[in-house]
């Protein structure tokens, strides 16, 4: 009888998570239901799987709202309606067009359900529309019109579960509308009864009218959708047939093995063919092709990327240059990748240039089609600071009072509204909030996908299917990651650079003679990798100083413990005394000696539990991957996990194990496989890591200027420029005659670019590069003001930066002809065919304040592109040490003045708040600092700036920092002669 049942996917309206309402509908014994959200279908599949698991006959449908208005609601019959509904919600949706009063399709297929209060006229109805009644408008229907036609349907809304969560409905509706609550109108919410009662009840208020209830059952058993679950929906081949992919992945293969590994290899020829088989098995032919030809589409267009995920475990995926890890060089498990017992998909991370990327998804729209090319949507969920946001605004509290909610985490129970907060709060959690865009998945299906779901046009502009990563797993729809990256693009950036300033075309993907360069394993050991993609943070840093890292497998290796996981458990502070003392190294078996001597009986990837399963607890290597997966809780509620552990006990005692030698690997593999990191994704950021590295370290000056205009590196702009000054670049101040908008680079000379001047505009910015290389360099002031027509403010901005300095001029005489002459507005000035002649004037000779054009540089682009420690005041740095001090002044208390980088905030095991910073001392060395929690309290700090450092010099590893036990916040210098 439940012909209108909504859950949370109806967005900021239903209340009722998927789970909660089929489950609530079984407790009252109801036998089928439809699932009918307002303008959308995003839980359709999860919804119809979990009736079909309770034994409910699932009815797909949706209800079309304008606004307030709802139009009607649509009931799929069969497969061909629920197709009939996403393509009409797609269209609609893409099109950002209101929906139609009334349907515009044939109803062959579809019910239509028109509320009573705005029904059309009954002998206007068609075939297949039908009119709901709700209790309430029981007394408005006579007998007359009831036997009239044979349209009228029981309408008994489900929107939530209660009083409470009707309040949290209205909730949020006021967010929705973005409105108090109290100002919320009845057209804006849900009536007072949308629940679910029980169905003698309902049936027993429309006993009058037996008609409709007949006419309600046979809309219930007319309706039926056939789903098919963790079934192959993708593209199913790449060329015309199954058996020509298989050819051509094999050709490809083949000749790419040999190139990789010479003619003769045995080893990896046997390996291409055995993965060959098991790819073809799996069905995956067409997938790696795919993946192959996007990215031949992408040398052709010059576009660079990066391969990685578990993917790079694969010798296919390596001879078809969709990665440039060797799996066989790294002893990567292609089992870790790709099984026959593995039901989920391969799973390829393809990294493209941020500026790329886009390029990548026309073509995948363009080659495959846009009906069976989507990207994947993800749900923006509530969460804390949103919550209390929202909240507060619903609630009517002002700004400051929420900035300072959002901040506390001990709240007033004594106030009214705080305590209201937290209650609906705690019930609004996890709600999912809006149809999102997955970072990179791309679904290519061998049916339109509308078959599937609703596609959308977000502001991207390419079509987005309402299905979340899990749903498509469930559906069997494979992602193909596609992801962007800024690292990619300061590496591309710099190779054209390196072309254009130098001459030079330089093959980064000549990976081996990267490892081997001594001049980079000395830049590694030295830690000397700012701007380097992943090992550039202060925390990287310190681990590769603290390894003395100089080679490949120890990058690898650092790439993995740096993550959260492996660090906060205490694997890698083991790791480095480890690497440091290997002769105390102990291993509980020697055959876990043989299998992580590498790693010296540390476990760092996934790939070492795969490896010890199987090696040690003789699980197969298909098994050993679904043991990995199910330890990071993949599989638990399979019960995977304990049939694994019993399979791996009886093969250690078989094979004559202590037991308490095999409870302590268990114990060891259990513990790490919750945060392991795959081996595969190590190798391939420390493969990018080294092509980085090596143009730092032979081209610095591109180098830096290319990682400056990709604003993405773990550190703001004005350091880049820093480290540029210290790597040997000249950097210039934008000029109007020399900088492009981007910052650009002659020789050694980098002009920063006119984006960092804050306050100009950028088609202004634009313009000033076009006209010049149309006409010509700027000769004076007023031929800048005759061709570029600046605005007042735009100009002194220029002339304040020292854009015109080619003029001869200084700034302040620059700044009094230019506004004199802006007064003369271009009305006053007659039209000419040649140049007008500049009026002269008489003025004083102006000083030059050295002071002065270091403040306008901080104000117009945030930092100074010199030496920073112009602006303190000298007299700070009496009696101060530096970092090149620090190994002589070990243990001992120094005063040291740093100008702050970057904070990390950590809590301790007690929960309270300690930092990690990083500085740079006044001969422009990185300074890394520790303040642990009493220290913070009493010396918090007071933003970006310089500081005054006193504290204890420490060593770890050879690294050395300052244990902070006091510090003042030091300002700028006011006059000249300081």
């Amino acid at each position: 009888m439940f012909l209108n049942c909504k859950t949370w996917f109806s967005f900021h309206y239903g209340t009722y998570p998927t789970k909660d309402l089929v489950e609530r509908a079984q407790q009252l014994g109801v036998k089928a239901m439809a699932l009918t959200n307002i303008n959308s279908t995003a839980d359709c599949w999860d919804f119809v799987l979990k009736c079909r698991e309770v034994g409910i006959k699932p009815i797909l449908g949706v209800e079309v709202r304008n606004e307030n208005q709802l139009c009607y609601i649509l009931l799929a019959k069969n497969n061909a309606g629920l197709l009939l509904i996403h393509r009409f919600l797609s269209e609609y949706k893409q099109r950002k067009m209101p929906f139609p009063e009334r349907p515009p399709f044939p109803l062959d297929d579809i019910w239509v359900i028109y509320v009573f209060k705005d029904h059309p006229a009954l002998d206007s109805l068609q075939s297949g529309e039908l009119i709901g009644l709700k209790q309430e408008d029981l007394n408005k229907l006579s007998w007359r019109e009831a036997l009239q036609a044979n349209c009228w349907v029981i309408l008994q809304p489900v929107t939530y579960q209660d009083k409470t969560n009707y309040d949290l409905h209205r909730i949020l509706r006021a967010i929705a509308k973005n409105t108090l609550l109290s100002k919320l109108t009845k057209e804006d919410y849900a009536g007072e009864q949308e629940v679910f009662v029980e169905e003698e009840l309902l049936v027993s208020a429309f006993a009058r009218f037996p008609s409709v209830i007949s006419k309600t059952l046979e809309v219930l058993d007319s309706c039926s959708i056939e789903m098919e679950f963790h079934a192959d929906k993708n593209r199913k081949y790449f060329s015309h047939s199954v058996e020509g992919d298989r050819e051509l992945l094999h050709k490809l293969a083949v000749e790419g093995c040999k190139i990789r590994y010479g003619v003769k290899n045995r080893q990896a020829m046997e390996r291409v063919e055995k993965e060959l088989a098991i790819i073809a098995q799996s069905g995956f032919n067409a997938y790696f092709l795919i993946v192959w030809d996007m990215l031949r589409y992408a040398n052709e267009q010059g576009f660079y990327h990066v391969g990685r995920g578990s993917g790079a475990n694969s010798v296919v995926a390596y001879c078809l240059r969709i990665t440039d890890v060797d799996p066989i060089k790294l002893d990567l498990y292609f089992e870790r990748f790709l099984n026959p017992n593995r039901t989920s998909p391969p799973d390829f991370d393809i990294d493209f240039s941020w500026k790329d990327r886009d390029a990548i998804f026309e073509y995948l729209f363009m080659r495959y089609g846009h009906q069976h090319v989507s990207l994947l949507g993800m749900y923006s969920t509530f969460q804390r600071r949103a919550i209390v946001r929202e909240l507060g605004k619903v609630f009517g509290l002002p700004k400051e009072e929420i900035d300072e909610l959002v901040r506390k985490r001990e709240w007033n129970a004594e106030d009214k509204i705080q305590r209201w907060i937290q209650k609906y709060g705690a019930l609004l959690l996890n709600f999912p909030g809006n149809i999102s865009v997955h970072a990179g998945g791309v679904l290519i299906s061998e049916e339109p996908l509308n078959q599937y779901g609703v596609l959308e046009l977000p502001p991207k502009g390419f079509r987005t299917l309402h299905m979340d990563m899990f749903e498509a797993d469930r559906v069997g729809l494979f992602k193909f990651d596609i992801l962007s990256q800024r690292g990619l693009g300061h590496i591309k950036d710099a190779l054209e650079l390196v072309r254009q300033n130098r001459g030079k075309h330089i093959d980064i993907h000549q990976v081996d003679k990267l490892l081997d360069d001594p001049k980079l394993a000395e830049m590694i050991r030295k830690a000397d990798t700012i701007g380097c993609f992943y090992i550039e943070s202060p925390a990287m840093r310190q681990l590769l100083g603290k390894l003395k890292c100089s080679d490949y497998l120890t990058l690898v290796a650092a790439s993995s413990i740096i993550r959260p996981g492996v660090a906060q458990s205490g694997m890698m502070k083991q790791y480095i005394e480890r690497y440091h003392d290997r002769d105390k190294v102990e291993y509980l078996h020697p055959k876990m000696k043989e299998l992580l001597e590498e790693t010296f009986g540390v476990m760092v990837y996934q790939e070492d539990v795969i490896k010890v399963a199987h090696h040690f607890g003789g699980i197969s290597l298909e098994e050993a991957d679904i043991l990995r997966r199910a330890m990071s809780g993949k599989y638990r509620s399979e019960n995977k996990f304990e049939l694994m552990r019993e399979k791996f006990f009886s093969n250690c005692r078989e094979m004559g194990y202590p037991e308490e030698i095999t409870a302590e690997v268990w114990r060891q593999m259990e513990s790490f496989g919750g945060y392991s990191f795959a081996k595969g994704h190590s190798a391939s950021f420390a493969v990018e890591s080294y092509q980085s590295l090596y143009l730092k370290t032979y081209y610095p000056c591109e180098f830096y200027v290319a990682v400056i205009n990709n604003f993405g590196g773990f550190y703001r702009t004005e350091f880049y420029f820093h480290e540029l000054r210290r790597n040997g670049g000249t950097v210039e101040l934008p000029c109007l005659n020399y900088s492009d908008y981007l910052t650009n680079i002659h020789g050694d000379r980098v002009y920063v670019g006119f984006i960092h001047l804050q306050g100009l505009e950028q088609e202004f910015g634009q313009a000033i590069v076009d006209e010049r290389e149309r006409n010509g360099p700027y000769l004076s002031l007023n031929d800048v003001l005759q061709r570029l027509h600046p605005a007042p403010e735009q100009l002194n901005i220029l002339i304040r930066i020292g854009a015109l300095r080619f003029t001869g001029l200084d700034k302040k005489t620059l700044l009094w002809e230019a506004n004199f002459r802006n007064k003369r507005t271009e009305k006053e000035l007659p039209v000419t065919l040649f140049q007008t002649e500049e009026v002269k004037f008489s003025l004083p000779v102006f000083e030059e304040n050295r002071l002065e054009d270091l403040k306008d540089e901080l104000d117009l682009l945030g930092f100074v592109v010199g030496d920073f420690y112009e602006l303190l005041d000298k007299r700070y740095l009496v009696g101060t040490k530096y970092v090149r001090d620090m190994e002589q002044c070990l243990g001992q208390q120094v005063k040291m003045v740093g100008r702050m980088v970057t904070l990390k905030e950590t809590r301790t095991i007690k929960g309270e708040r300690m930092c990690f910073g990083t500085f740079l001392d006044a001969d422009g060395d990185w300074l890394d600092t520790v303040h642990f929690p009493p220290v913070l309290r009493q010396y918090p700090f007071q933003g970006a700036g310089f500081y005054e450092l006193h504290g204890r010099i420490m060593e770890e590893f050879g690294v050395y920092s300052v244990e902070v036990l006091s510090m003042r916040k030091l300002g700028f210098r006011l006059h000249e002669d300081l």
